[in-house]
Formats: C-alpha cells, structure tokens, sequence
C-alpha cells in the first residue's frame, strides 16, 4: 500500500482514545485512524424511498402473492 504522510493534531482526550483502542485492537494509531477515515468517507447507503421511486414499475409481469400468503411460517 503506498501511503502519503499527513501530519494532523488530536486533543489529549482524541489522543488518549485512540491509543486505548489501538492498542486494545493490537494495531498501530496509523491504522486505526486510516480505519476511522475511510469509515468516514465510505460512500452513504442508498436512500431507500429513491430507489423504490426509481424502479417502480420496472418489473409489470412480476406476480406477487396474496399477503396472507406473506404471513405464512417456514420450517
């Protein structure tokens, strides 16, 4: 993995957290700021009421059983 230096300043109490959990997870502070980084910046879910707008209708033939049919118990 290549990797680019960057020098950033934590508070004491950011400091002393993220030593607690590096060293509870038995990784470097690198890593789990690179972590908490990438966590950060992962793209957002999708907003679920979008895609339903956006794709409704796209299946007509698609049957769909009765709602009681729902309800029943498997296994």
């Amino acid at each position: 993995m290549s990797a680019t230096r960057t020098q950033v300043y934590f508070t004491e109490e950011q400091r002393r957290r993220l030593d607690a959990l590096a060293k509870r997870e038995g990784k470097t502070l690198a890593e789990v700021v690179r972590e908490a980084v990438d966590a950060y910046v992962a793209p957002a879910p999708p907003d679920l009421d979008v895609v339903l707008d956006e794709t409704f209708g796209s299946m007509p033939d698609v049957e769909v059983p009765p709602r009681s049919e729902w309800d029943r118990g498997y296994g």
